[in-house]
């Protein structure tokens, strides 16, 4: 059953924008099992509405798999603007 959009959710003109920047999976470690723009819509639900995390909404991903890809993203951009030296 597909979910209702909240007012926070990428349109599917953004998604067509973010989508090739977001990397495949490595083939290192477990596969990717989780709807990536899933994922962006919850993170950017959790920007707009300023929740705590564990106040994630029950039909978007769980708030810990939503988190630890925040973390990772955030890590990830730390480390491309030290190499690029910003």
């Amino acid at each position: 059953m597909e979910r209702q959009p909240y007012p926070s959710d990428l349109t599917d003109d953004e998604w067509e924008i973010l989508k090739p920047l977001i990397p495949e999976h490595q083939g290192v470690g477990r596969p990717r099992t989780v709807n990536i723009r899933e994922i962006l819509n919850a993170i950017f639900y959790w920007v707009d509405n300023g929740i705590k995390w564990r106040a994630m909404p029950h039909d978007l991903p769980p708030w810990s798999t939503v988190y630890d890809y925040y973390q990772t993203s955030c890590k990830s951009l730390k480390s491309i603007l030290v190499q690029q030296h910003f």
